[in-house]
C-alpha cells in the first residue's frame, strides 16, 4: 500500500477531529469549546461505538433468551435445565472468557489512539492463543457439570438434564475464545457496524434453526442446545472473514510468529481482566445457585432465571456503554488527552443512567406481563411479578456500574478493580444475601435484595469515588508508557 493509501485509511473520526490528537493542542481545544458543543461532539463519538455495540450485544444475548423461551414452552424441567446450563455453566465460562478478552480493550484501544496500528493484529492473535488454552483448562466445567450441580445442592433431575445440555454446548464454549477477541479488535477501530451486521445475520439464523430443530425435527432440549453452537460459530466465521479478507488493512497484516512472544505477560494482563469481569458476571449466577436450595426450588429457579434473562437482556445496553467508554477512554489516554478521557467518562455515565431510568419505569409499569414470553405457568408468572421490584432497581443500579468498569478497562485498572469486586460481591453481598434469605426467612427476595444493596451498590459507590478522584493527566502519561512497553517486538 502506498503512503497516500495508508494516510487515507488512517483517517478515522477519533483522530480526525483533533480532540484525540493528544498533548497541548487537544487540551487547548477542550478549553476553547463551549460545554454544549463538547457534549454534542463527545456524544457523537460515544454513540458511534455504543449504537452498533448495543445492537450486536442485544442480538447475541437474544440468542440465549430465545433458547430459554423455546425451552420454557417444552416444560418446567426443560426450562430449569436450560436456565442452569445457560446461567451457571455457560455463564461462569462466559464471564471469565469475556473478561480475559477485555484486555484487548486496554491494549488495542490505547495502541489505536497512539496510531500503533500494526500491534492490534498481534494483540488479537496473542489473545486467541491465551483464550484457547484457557478453554482447554475449563473443559471439566462442562464434562462434570451434573455431579458439580448435585454437589451444589441442585435437584437431581435438573442437575442430570443440565449436565447433558452442558455437554452439547462444548462447541459454544470454544467459540468464545475466537469471537470475543475479534469483537474487541474491531471495536477498538470503530468497526462496530460490521459486528452489528454479522450479529443480525447470526440472530436470524438462530431463530430459523431453533424453529427447525425444536418444532420441525422435534429434537427437544438437545436441539435447543445445538442451535446455540451453530449460531455463535456463524458470528466467529463472519467476523473472521471480514478481518482477513481486507476489512482491516492497517491492523491485520496476516498471521505472525510475534503472537507467540510475550505470552506470559499477556496472559497475566488477561487474567487480571478476566478476574475483574468474571467476578461481576458470576455474582448473579451465585444468586441462582443459592435459590436452588430454597423450598419449591423449581418454581423459584424458573422465576429468578426469567428475571435474570430480562436483566441480562437489558444489561446489553450498559455493556454497550461499557464497551464505548472503554474505547473512548483508552483512545484518549493513548493519545495523551487526559481531559478528554475524563469528559468521555462523564458523558457516558449520564447517558447510561437516563436509559436506565426509562427501563426502570417500564418494568414497574408492566411487571405483571414481563414473563409471558418465557412461560405460561401461573405460579412462575406470579413469582416473577413479585420479583419485578428488585429487577427494576437492579436494572437502574446496573446502568452505572458497567460504565465505571469500562473506565477501569480503558485505563488499565483491572487488577485493582478485581480486589474491589471480590470484597464487595463475595465478602459483603453474598453473606448478606444468605443472611436475609435464610436468617430473616425472606426467601429469594431476601437473597436478591442482600446481594444488590450489599454488593453491587457498595461496589458502584467505590468505583465512582475512584473515578472522581482520578488524576487523568497522570493516567495519560501512564498510558503512553504502557503503549511503548507493549509495542516492543519481543
Amino acid at each position: 500500500m502506498s503512503n497516500n493509501g495508508v494516510l487515507k485509511e488512517a483517517k478515522v473520526p477519533l483522530i480526525e477531529d483533533g480532540s484525540s490528537a493528544g498533548g497541548f493542542g487537544a487540551e487547548k481545544e477542550y478549553r476553547n469549546q463551549a460545554i454544549t458543543e463538547r457534549v454534542w461532539v463527545e456524544s457523537k463519538k460515544l454513540w458511534q461505538i455504543v449504537g452498533p455495540a448495543m445492537f450486536s450485544r442485544l442480538a447475541s444475548y437474544s440468542m440465549l433468551v430465545i433458547t430459554q423461551a423455546f425451552a420454557g414452552h417444552l416444560g418446567d424441567l426443560e426450562l430449569a435445565a436450560i436456565s442452569i446450563a445457560n446461567n451457571v455453566i455457560v455463564g461462569f465460562d462466559f464471564g471469565l472468557m469475556l473478561g480475559m478478552a477485555s484486555a484487548l480493550e486496554t491494549l488495542c484501544g490505547q495502541a489505536f489512539g497512539a496510531k500503533k496500528f500494526y500491534m492490534l493484529g498481534v494483540y488479537m492473535q496473542r489473545s486467541w492463543i491465551v483464550l484457547f488454552l484457557c478453554c482447554i483448562l475449563l473443559l471439566p466445567l462442562y464434562l462434570f457439570a451434573s455431579p458439580a450441580l448435585k454437589l451444589l445442592g441442585q435437584p437431581e433431575d435438573v442437575a442430570e438434564l443440565s449436565g447433558v445440555v452442558s455437554m452439547w454446548m462444548l462447541p459454544l464454549h470454544f467459540s468464545f475464545a475466537f469471537q470475543f477477541p475479534l469483537q474487541r479488535f474491531l471495536q477498538s477501530q470503530l468497526k462496530n457496524m460490521v459486528i452489528a451486521w454479522v450479529s443480525l445475520v447470526a440472530l436470524l439464523v438462530h431463530v430459523f434453526v431453533s424453529w427447525l430443530f425444536v418444532y420441525r425435527f422435534q429434537l427437544g432440549v438437545i436441539g435447543i442446545a445445538v442451535t446455540l453452537n451453530f449460531s455463535w460459530w456463524v458470528l466467529v466465521v463472519g467476523l473472521f472473514a471480514y478481518t482477513v479478507c481486507g476489512g482491516c488493512p492497517l491492523t491485520w497484516t496476516g498471521f505472525t510468529m510475534e503472537a507467540f512472544s510475550g505470552l506470559w505477560e499477556f496472559a497475566k494482563l488477561s487474567a487480571a481482566s478476566g478476574v475483574m469481569l468474571c467476578l461481576e458476571n458470576w455474582y448473579y449466577r451465585v444468586l441462582i445457585l443459592m435459590t436452588g436450595h430454597l423450598k419449591n426450588a423449581e418454581i423459584a429457579v424458573d422465576a429468578l432465571s426469567i428475571c435474570m434473562a430480562i436483566n441480562g437482556w437489558e444489561m446489553m445496553i450498559p455493556f454497550a456503554f461499557f464497551a464505548g467508554t472503554g474505547v473512548r477512554v483508552a483512545n484518549e489516554l493513548g493519545a495523551g488527552n487526559g481531559k478528554g478521557a475524563k469528559f468521555a467518562t462523564t458523558v457516558a455515565v449520564v447517558s447510561s443512567v437516563i436509559i436506565g431510568i426509562i427501563f426502570w419505569l417500564l418494568i414497574m409499569i408492566f411487571h405483571d406481563n414481563i414473563a409471558l414470553m418465557f412461560s405460561t405457568s401461573q405460579p412462575v408468572l406470579e413469582a416473577v411479578s413479585k420479583l419485578s421490584l428488585l429487577l427494576a432497581f437492579t436494572v437502574l443500579l446496573n446502568s452505572v456500574q458497567p460504565v465505571l468498569s469500562g473506565v477501569a478497562v480503558g485505563s488499565g485498572w483491572q487488577s485493582y478493580v478485581a480486589y474491589i469486586n471480590l470484597g464487595c460481591y463475595y465478602l459483603i453481598g453474598v453473606p448478606l444475601g444468605f443472611l436475609m434469605g435464610w436468617g430473616f426467612n425472606l426467601g429469594v427476595m431476601g437473597i436478591w435484595a442482600g446481594m444488590i444493596f450489599g454488593g453491587t451498590a457498595v461496589q458502584t459507590v467505590i468505583l465512582a469515588i475512584i473515578t472522581m478522584r482520578c488524576d487523568w493527566d497522570k493516567e495519560a502519561e501512564k498510558a503512553s508508557l504502557h503503549v511503548n512497553k507493549w509495542s516492543v517486538t519481543m
